[in-house]
């Protein structure tokens, strides 16, 4: 476990936050006595579901615009106001 005192905290704060995302715990003392302990964080589960890792890319649009993406993005914003 790494050691750092306060005031080395104080001038590596970037450093040592760095050394704990990195997955070591830091403890952190004043006059050599411990007063605290700085972890990595424990991020809850992120459930992606069920259709993540699937590889497909859907188009926006299901046909090109020819030039008419003003009139496309019309209806799209007066379709929005609809729902």
């Amino acid at each position: 476990m790494k050691q750092v005192s306060i005031h080395g905290l104080k001038g590596h704060l970037s450093a040592v936050i760095a050394d704990a995302e990195s997955g070591q715990t830091i403890l952190i003392t004043r006059h050599n006595r411990p007063v605290a302990q700085l972890a990595p964080a424990r991020v809850p589960h992120t459930h992606m579901g069920k259709g993540r890792r699937a590889g497909t890319l859907r188009p926006l649009l299901k046909r090109g615009t020819r030039g008419r993406y003003l009139s496309v993005l019309l209806e799209d914003r007066r379709g929005a106001d609809e729902a």
